[in-house]
């Protein structure tokens, strides 16, 4: 089966609750899982763990980063493996897991686990599952490459789609067009102090920037914290809770944080850096304005983010309004520590 919906639609409990109702305890591992990405594999075990607690089905995850011994330990009393294809490659050279009874293979996010260049691991894994097992793909887009996968690995599958555009009901979406470059950091500042009520997410296009934006905003008293591809696992984890916690109130993130995270009340998404397709601009804004809830997706347009833009726009689906240009302070913004002269490089 191949299932495309809208992020945020609920995939991981349209797979989840079929298969639990057809795990048996005490058969040991059936079931294998394959995510893009190591927040994402937890949050995928955490909705098995919640809803097969009281069947009595183990669930658990594996994903590089971290000790590997607890999870060789794990595996043995496991019905439902949760995994990265890297680390389960690692496991499968260790001889630590073993494949052959796997009845269910779901690929999630399978779109974005082909462009992080996941394709042939992946190939390597299905080769080892046995013939005679249940493969489902799910995704919020379906793009050529994964329809070849879907024709190499299923037979005959059934194909669900749902309506790939965003809900403008739901979405406000607008954008600022910043003539000063040097306004965008204190534009950012004041939108988060007057016009976000509840959590948001700001997005940058380096690891580098989504650092010094984070530590910026910090120095302007607001609650950020960071999360990127660059930080290790202990790290990425922390900030991720800390806002689902609610502890943290703007999350600062390259595009990993873009696919796949429930991270609930985010009612304002920020294109700090605006995204270089109308497909990325998608998935970024799908973190608000989740399960029937109203949110708003802001973007903060430079001169050098016209290229970008007009390719997002090129998306006649999209209706992104220009938003009237609002009075606020100017704030400082330091993009670094010269050493040598012992001060702070201000950009603003």
């Amino acid at each position: 089966m191949v299932g495309q919906a809208e992020t945020g639609s609920g995939k991981t409990l349209a797979f989840c609750l079929p298969i639990l109702d057809m795990v048996k305890p005490d058969n040991g591992l059936q079931v294998l899982i394959l995510t893009p990405t190591r927040e994402l594999c937890i949050q995928v075990t955490n909705v098995f763990k919640d809803f097969g607690k009281n069947l009595g089905i183990k669930a658990i995850d594996i994903y590089g980063g971290v000790n590997i011994e607890p999870q060789i330990r794990n595996i043995t009393n496991s019905n439902i493996i949760v995994a990265t294809p890297g680390r389960l490659l690692d496991h499968m050279s260790r001889k630590t897991i073993d494949l052959k009874n796997i009845r269910f293979l779901v690929l999630d996010e399978t779109d974005k686990m082909l462009e992080m260049g996941f394709i042939e691991d992946v190939e390597k894994i299905i080769f080892n599952l046995p013939r005679d097992r249940q493969t489902l793909m799910f995704s919020a887009t379906i793009s050529e490459d994964v329809y070849k996968i879907a024709r190499k690995h299923l037979k005959n599958p059934l194909m669900f789609r749902t309506k790939p555009v965003v809900d403008t009901d739901k979405l406000n979406q607008k954008y600022y067009d910043i003539y000063n470059q040097n306004d965008k950091f204190s534009l950012l500042v004041h939108l988060l102090k007057n016009s976000t009520p509840s959590l948001a997410i700001v997005f940058c296009a380096t690891r580098k920037e989504t650092d010094i934006v984070a530590k910026n905003l910090r120095r302007q008293g607001i609650n950020a914290s960071e999360i990127h591809g660059g930080m290790n696992q202990n790290k990425r984890l922390k900030s991720l809770d800390s806002l689902k916690r609610q502890k943290t109130d703007v999350l600062v993130a390259t595009d990993v944080a873009a696919r796949g995270l429930d991270i609930k009340d985010v009612s304002h998404v920020y294109n700090y850096d605006v995204p270089k397709t109308p497909k990325e601009y998608i998935h970024r804004i799908g973190r608000t304005a989740r399960a029937g809830k109203n949110g708003d997706a802001v973007t903060l347009l430079t001169s050098r983010d016209h290229d970008n833009f007009r390719r997002v726009q090129s998306d006649e689906k999209l209706r992104i309004e220009q938003a009237n240009f609002p009075q606020f302070n100017k704030v400082p913004f330091f993009r670094g520590y010269n050493r040598s002269k012992k001060q702070y490089l201000r950009y603003s």
